[in-house]
């Protein structure tokens, strides 16, 4: 479904825009302050979240740019560049699957699989002035799952605002990793950019090193954020982003009884503040791939930063998180709800 056609145009207020990029079915909700483009035709991504005032854009478009899911080809079949032969960057849904393939009750699950790399229809929920909101939705292949997902815009505000719904429907529980694919990069995402959390974050670093030549972070914890035990000796400071080239690295923060996030440039004032219901994803991932991968698929091109809300850990897969009792588990029939919303900060 590609929403109403022929509606009246409109160049003021809070307004949307159907459109075609790179082959794919898009949708553009903007208002005075803001422009968001989501991806309908690859997993609901949004691909461009643009503050006016300052013309910048959150989002991180990788070297690659945009590109469709249907016109990859010429690639050995792998579960993990299912993922990234059409990774464009931009801010995914993870569903059912966070992190690596696994196999869950039979189900094979590629990297992040599977609506990431879906198609999902949509329909225009509200076009006034005052108001702009588009509906996505999907049903999962390899998993009875439905999620409804609603991005609203309203006049004059530098929020985005999401909800959705996720419905088991099957007659049998399920268990799935659910999460915002959010990352971070140029042109907005610098050394010395700092991270905010609330109160009682705790931080466990990934079981293992996830590059050859180390991390930063100790095994163990949980620690307290923000310095924690550095691996070589002494404390690391992880509200701080690093340099380019010093690491790749992932760790799980949690303790959130608010689920909320800033990250900041402190010499301009201009950031990104994330909120969302920590009672349905309760971990935050944060994961850094800052040029240290010199081989497939970053090349030493990546200075990017993922603060992703999560239901479920480690990046091991759902197999994994189901084991360990971090998945979400959703009873027959069942649907939950979750609201997120992102906010520019801009306090020159």
């Amino acid at each position: 479904m590609t929403g109403r056609r022929h509606r009246p145009s409109r160049n003021w207020g809070a307004r949307l825009h159907e459109i075609v990029w790179s082959g794919m079915r898009a949708v553009v909700l903007e208002n005075e302050l803001l422009r968001v483009t989501v991806l309908a035709d690859k997993g609901g991504d949004v691909a461009e979240f643009c503050y006016k005032r300052r013309d910048m854009d959150f989002v991180w478009l990788s070297p690659e740019g945009i590109r469709a899911p249907r016109d990859v080809a010429g690639g050995a079949a792998d579960d993990v560049a299912a993922f990234h032969d059409h990774y464009e960057g931009g801010w995914q849904e993870a569903l059912p699957n966070g992190g690596a393939p696994t196999i869950y009750r039979g189900a094979a699950l590629a990297q992040h699989g599977e609506v990431a790399g879906l198609p999902w229809d949509y329909d225009i929920a509200a076009d006034d002035p005052g108001e702009v909101a588009v509906r996505l939705t999907v049903r999962a292949r390899r998993l009875p799952l439905r999620v409804v997902k609603t991005f609203r815009l309203v006049s004059g505000s530098q929020e985005l605002l999401i909800d959705e719904e996720l419905a088991n429907e099957a007659g049998v529980p399920l268990e799935v990793m659910w999460g915002h694919h959010i990352v971070f990069g140029a042109p907005f995402l610098r050394p010395g950019h700092r991270i905010r959390l609330p109160d009682g974050v705790e931080v466990v670093p990934h079981e293992t090193a996830i590059h050859p030549a180390g991390r930063r972070v100790r095994p163990g914890g949980p620690y307290r954020w923000p310095d924690v035990p550095a691996d070589g000796g002494g404390e690391v400071d992880l509200s701080v982003v690093p340099a380019h080239g010093e690491l790749s690295e992932i760790v799980y923060l949690t303790g959130f009884t608010t689920g909320s996030y800033e990250i900041v440039d402190p010499a301009g004032g201009l950031g990104l503040g994330v909120r969302w219901d920590a009672s349905v994803l309760p971990y935050l991932w944060m994961w850094q791939e800052l040029g240290a991968s010199l081989d497939y698929p970053w090349w030493g091109r990546a200075y990017v930063m993922g603060l992703e809300p999560f239901a479920g850990r480690p990046t091991d897969g759902l197999a994994e998180a189901a084991a360990n009792g971090t998945a979400l588990t959703l009873g027959p029939r069942e649907v939950r709800t979750l609201w997120l919303r992102a906010a520019v900060i801009d306090r020159q």
